[in-house]
């Protein structure tokens, strides 16, 4: 167990703190911390805040996912997804909804808008070399393998 140190912003004690849904779940429900509802509409985009302000350990990030069902009933995803809440950050955390359905959609005080997942990070030492070593797949980028 990692702890995350967490603040509530004044006027949002209402808001449920994250937490899991089931005792398996990787990811806590964000909740929206609104003064009123706010409407994105089809191809529109939303900042919503959550309320909260966190201590992300040095060495993890919290990364801000889509909900699978306001995706799957609503067309609704994090815009930059996987949104990173980085180590040293401690603004509110808000989230970045967009909405690529047919309808608008409504969000209201206290909705889950999305999950975070505590992930570790792995700092990278770069190497700068004359010539990277060959491999099966080498330069094949986007659709290089075809249909299958």
């Amino acid at each position: 167990m990692v702890k995350v140190m967490l603040e509530r912003l004044e006027g949002t004690s209402d808001i449920p703190l994250p937490e899991t849904a089931t005792p398996g779940s990787s990811g806590v429900d964000l909740r929206a911390a609104l003064p009123c509802e706010t409407v994105i509409q089809p191809g529109g985009t939303a900042l919503v805040p959550t309320g909260l302000r966190v201590a992300i350990p040095s060495g993890y990030e919290w990364q801000i996912r889509p909900r699978s069902g306001n995706a799957l009933k609503s067309m609704i995803t994090v815009l930059n997804t996987p949104g990173t809440v980085d180590s040293d950050y401690r603004g509110e955390v808000k989230v970045i909804l967009a909405n690529l359905g047919t309808e608008p959609f409504t969000v209201r005080r206290g909705d889950r808008i999305a999950q975070a997942v505590l992930s570790p990070v792995v700092s990278p030492e770069f190497v700068v070399v004359d010539r990277l070593d060959d491999t099966e797949r080498g330069a094949g980028g986007f659709g290089h393998t075809g249909c299958r």
